[in-house]
């Protein structure tokens, strides 16, 4: 089994008292402290804080206009969903800081930030994704071979940083490792610049912090964890689609979260089967896509349940010059066993075989390798 990966650090509000010294300071928004005509009201707050955080502000002063008994109340409403607005502000935010003071009317209110990337750095990713974009995004794709193209991107060309201390998209593509707050904010970055809307789904994976994306496909709502998508220690080359375009309920077998998210309840084996009987120009893809995300397993007339089945289908792989297969087995596990012996009469040299339950079916999911 492999290492389970987490590295999730969640924005940190530091308090209404100033605490330390930020290095660049960049006061913008002054202007509103100039008179009380150019004052803030509570509705326009959202508009500035977001202006601020996608400019990478980390110091601004500003007069207030309204009552300052609720603006504690007010100030930290609107610095969350400044933050909501986009997924990418929201962790690429490292902490804040505010204080105030004024009458019952008016208060001259400044603000600190603390950002994980800078703007350069930010500039930077997107740069990066849009010539990766350009590179990996051919001419007449549709969005499901969009997503499978950015997924397999960011799975092969990032490794997990073990030691926790890479936090960024940024970091993902300058240094080729990051922790899974990287790998969703740049799945998040390369999604968003093709078209697909996605958010980041913060949440715990056995028990600890995690995030990955949540994305929109033909108006359906999938998971998909690119983190934990790759394996670890890194293996080059090699994509796993274990967590690719999953429901809630597929998902919530080892993650949780709590926040409301939109809900995500169709199979996308159901999208592919919709697809793929269109009978059009994509149908290769839709079959590859089918092959590889092993939704044959839901067909029942695939299910292997003699032997002899067994024999065939694996024949049919080496002939195809695979030296593995997966499938679902109606029996028992000393019965598989067994049967995997007599396979050696294929020339086989070597045999080795992972088996799990397929979901609640009572059948086992078995995948089985060799050498020759």
């Amino acid at each position: 089994m492999r290492k389970r990966r987490f590295g999730l650090f969640i924005v940190m509000l530091l308090g209404i008292v100033l605490i330390g010294a930020i290095p660049r300071s960049v006061h913008l928004h002054t202007l509103y402290a100039a008179s009380n005509e150019n004052a803030i009201t509570s509705e326009e707050l959202h508009e500035v804080l977001t202006s601020a955080m996608v400019s990478r502000t980390d110091q601004f002063q500003f007069t207030y206009k309204g009552k300052v008994k609720v603006l504690k109340a007010t100030l930290q409403e609107a610095i969350e969903k400044a933050m909501r607005s986009d997924s990418y502000i929201q962790y690429t935010l490292k902490s804040y800081a505010y204080h105030y003071k004024g009458t019952n009317a008016s208060a001259e209110v400044s603000i600190e930030f603390k950002y994980r990337e800078s703007l350069e750095q930010t500039a930077y990713v997107n740069s990066r994704v849009d010539q990766i974009l350009t590179d990996i995004i051919k001419p007449g794709m549709n969005d499901h071979e969009k997503v499978e193209a950015i997924h397999n991107y960011v799975v092969l060309n990032l490794a997990y940083d073990e030691a926790m201390q890479k936090y960024t998209a940024y970091d993902g593509l300058a240094t080729g490792s990051t922790v899974c707050q990287g790998y969703s904010l740049l799945t998040y970055r390369m999604l968003t610049e093709a078209g697909i809307t996605n958010r980041i789904i913060e949440g715990q994976a056995g028990g600890q912090l995690h995030a990955w994306n949540l994305l929109l496909l033909d108006g359906v709502w999938y998971h998909m964890d690119t983190t934990w998508d790759d394996p670890t220690p890194d293996q080059p080359g090699k994509v796993s689609y274990n967590y690719y375009l999953l429901t809630d309920e597929e998902m919530g077998q080892d993650h949780t979260w709590e926040e409301q998210y939109p809900t995500a309840a169709t199979p996308y084996r159901e999208a592919i089967h919709v697809l793929m009987l269109q009978k059009d120009d994509k149908y290769p893809a839709y079959e590859r896509l089918y092959e590889t995300l092993n939704y044959g397993l839901y067909n029942e007339n695939e299910i292997i349940q003699t032997s002899a089945e067994l024999r065939e289908r694996v024949q049919s792989k080496i002939d195809e010059g695979a030296h593995s297969v997966i499938f679902r087995y109606d029996g028992e596990e000393n019965e598989l066993f067994r049967e995997l012996k007599e396979l050696y009469s294929l020339g086989i040299k070597s045999i080795s075989y992972y088996v799990s339950d397929f979901e609640d079916t009572g059948d086992l999911k078995v995948k089985v390798n060799w050498k020759q």
